[in-house]
């Protein structure tokens, strides 16, 4: 086989690889959110405290993404991208399969930590060995690919979570992600990292980001721009049931319904976004034009006072097309920084966005007191948007830059 085929079949495999492992992240991740209301009730939470014991789960896991992040960014640029792949899924894996056994909320919280924790590295290090392995004129429609499968992740934790018992829900994605260790046997390392790695250069260090203004507010930006989305995810969708009864809805609504047809949104948006930023030649005009969406599919939501249960549905699937920028957001942050702080990046921005959900529920919960969950909910839906049309101003346009370079410190 010569080089141009073997570089090829690397680049198909890595692709397919990263898609299906992000398929199981997806699916590990937002399974929670399904099974919450079953789960609780099963470990004797009252009805009363659902709303708040579910916030105080989903912030442990968060928290345990939030150090995740730092720890398997520094790895994939220490180590390499190929030994995050293999190291995120097994920790995650067996933690969900322990979540299936768990008999009371503080142990479920301890779990989630720990499977955060896990989770916390499969998209960045799948996502940095796209851009990095393919041509940067083609490598939008790869991260295109990982994100708009990976995905549909949250239509399988729907579907396994409301005809399963949760604890068979979490064992399930425990035995898919030790399934998929097999198939990353035989991947390629970047010849980037590679490349890096002989040179000598600082690779991983954190602190680099901080102790240069340019770079720190290119890092930070590269973050508030992905707030909206987990917005969506995290509080309009997981506590759909609350804002429907609010709303006045006639029928009930199902979070795990709502989880599916919101993800199947962002799959459909992610594939959407990705065409038009290699149509348009940019991203930073399909992020735009996608946060302007996310705005108007909050109010509509907001506003869909005695929704039907299908109706429920369609605002479900309109919340998540507008918000499915995921992909072009994290390969915006990928294109952002060199070669010896990509992974550290592409790892960490995704999941201090997804920690931001810690903050986005807590003012959510402070507000709803005073305003009620209906206002509460706009003010910090619009201004998580406001923050991250700031943060893409700032932000240079990426679509076809060289990324073999490194950054100094």
């Amino acid at each position: 086989m010569d080089q141009t085929a073997a570089n090829s079949k690397n680049i198909r495999l890595i692709i397919i690889v990263a898609a299906l492992g992000y398929f199981v992240d997806i699916y590990d991740l937002i399974l929670f959110s399904v099974i919450r209301v079953k789960s609780l009730k099963v470990l004797g939470v009252p009805d009363a405290d659902l709303l708040d014991v579910g916030t105080m789960l989903i912030n442990s896991q968060m928290f345990g993404m939030l150090l995740g992040g730092l720890l398997w960014g520094i790895i994939g640029d220490k180590r390499g991208r190929i030994s995050v792949l293999f190291g995120s899924i097994l920790l995650y894996s067996l933690a969900n399969m322990a979540n299936g056994f768990v008999t009371s909320v503080p142990a479920y919280a301890i779990v989630r930590f720990i499977a955060g924790i896990g989770l916390a590295g499969e998209l960045g290090a799948g996502i940095t060995l796209v851009t990095e392995t393919m041509s940067k004129e083609n490598r939008g429609y790869g991260t295109m690919i990982v994100a708009g499968v990976g995905l549909l992740g949250a239509v399988a934790a729907a579907l396994v979570g409301e005809h399963y018992s949760w604890e068979t829900s979490y064992i399930i994605g425990g035995v898919m992600g030790l399934l998929l260790l097999g198939l990353r046997v035989g991947l390629a390392e970047s010849g980037m990292f590679k490349n890096v790695k002989n040179d000598g250069v600082s690779r991983g260090n954190i602190f680099m980001l901080f102790n240069d203004g340019p770079r720190f507010r290119k890092y930070l930006s590269c973050i508030l721009i992905g707030i909206p989305l987990w917005f969506v995810v995290g509080v309009l969708v997981t506590f759909s049931p609350e804002f429907g009864k609010e709303l006045n809805a006639t029928d009930p609504i199902s979070a795990g319904t709502g989880i599916m047809w919101c993800y199947i949104g962002i799959a459909i948006g992610d594939i959407v976004a990705g065409f038009m930023a290699q149509m348009l030649r940019s991203r930073k005009k399909v992020m735009l034009t996608f946060l302007l969406l996310t705005a108007v599919s909050i109010v509509v939501f907001l506003n869909a006072k005695g929704m039907t249960a299908q109706q429920f549905i369609w605002l479900a699937l309109f919340l998540g097309f507008s918000s499915g920028y995921w992909a072009t957001f994290v390969t915006i942050a990928s294109e952002q920084f060199g070669t010896n702080l990509r992974a550290t990046v592409t790892t960490t921005v995704p999941n201090f966005v997804r920690g931001s959900l810690v903050l986005a529920t807590l003012s959510f919960t402070a507000l709803k007191g005073s305003m009620g969950i209906i206002n509460s909910a706009l003010t910090v839906g619009f201004i998580s948007i406001a923050i991250a049309l700031i943060a893409l101003y700032q932000l240079k346009e990426t679509f076809g830059k060289d990324l073999d370079y490194v950054e100094i410190s």
